[in-house]
């Protein structure tokens, strides 16, 4: 996170602040986790869910079209199917 900032340009102060800031964020979001996922499993399933929306909300509109930018021709698209056909994999293993 503060290699892109600070090969941007940024104050390596303001690169310190908004580090610790995404960590203190991090950490209070674990602990209310922590309480709402000894509510119950239903909760759970919901966080899970929209976690999971988000990054397949970045993957897609981030991640893929930037890659298609990089890289020309089929790989971004089979480097996408394959990571699709290993998820599903995982997912019917355990």
């Amino acid at each position: 996170m503060a290699v892109p900032m600070k090969n941007g340009g940024m104050n390596p102060i303001r690169v310190v602040f908004y580090v610790i800031l995404s960590g203190i964020t991090t950490g209070v979001g674990a602990f209310f986790g922590g309480l709402i996922g000894s509510i119950s499993q239903a909760i759970i399933a919901l966080c899970l869910a929209f976690a999971a929306g988000a990054m397949i909300y970045v993957v897609s509109g981030e991640l893929t079209p930037e890659a298609n930018k990089l890289y020309s021709g089929r790989m971004t698209a089979i480097g996408n199917i394959c990571g699709l056909l290993l998820g599903i994999i995982a997912l019917n293993i355990t």
